[in-house]
């Protein structure tokens, strides 16, 4: 049995018969910026300068080549076209420029604000351990408190030497 054909609802759009062009957006872009790239060297000016200087000599003096008369309305033609498909081409170049810049930045912001939390945890570390160095006994400390003993041991009358040498002498005999 033949299968039946397939009734159109009417509550539904009929899908578009139009012939539709698929582009890579990423694609396009990357072309417009080396078109924009290119647009913008010297080399490309030198030739656009020679082609010009050529076509206006061959128009001027060749009288059988000649297919654009003096006013040059074909030479301004192809430099309206040019400049009306340059010019959007250059702006989306920039476009994706400024994207790229804004991404850039962002990354920036994010990095020092990182870098500036790190520096101010250190700083809170560094400050803490600066309060427990400053707690503990320093080198100097130490040595001026053991000539200060030396002194007041030297400048005595000898009573705790004597009193030290005694108790070595006593311990020293005890059997331990």
């Amino acid at each position: 049995m033949p299968e039946p054909i397939p009734r159109r609802r009417l509550d539904q759009p009929r899908s578009s018969r139009r012939l539709t062009v698929n582009i890579d957006p990423e694609a396009f872009g990357r072309f417009s910026e080396r078109l924009a790239r290119l647009l913008g060297t010297g080399k490309y000016l030198f030739w656009q300068t020679l082609i010009v200087i050529v076509w206006i000599i061959v128009n001027i003096t060749a009288a059988s080549l000649r297919w654009d008369p003096y006013p040059f309305i074909l030479l301004n033609l192809a430099f309206s076209t040019q400049a009306a498909y340059a010019a959007p081409l250059i702006l989306l170049a920039q476009n994706r420029q400024d994207d790229r810049d804004r991404v850039s930045l962002e990354e920036d912001r994010a990095r020092a604000a990182q870098t500036k939390a790190d520096t101010e945890y250190l700083a809170r570390e560094l400050a803490a351990l600066r309060l427990a160095v400053g707690e503990v006994a320093t080198r100097d400390y130490l040595r001026g408190e053991l000539d200060r003993l030396r002194e007041d041991l030297g400048a005595g009358d000898g009573r705790a030497v004597r009193g030290r040498a005694r108790r070595e002498e006593s311990g020293a005999a005890q059997p331990g």
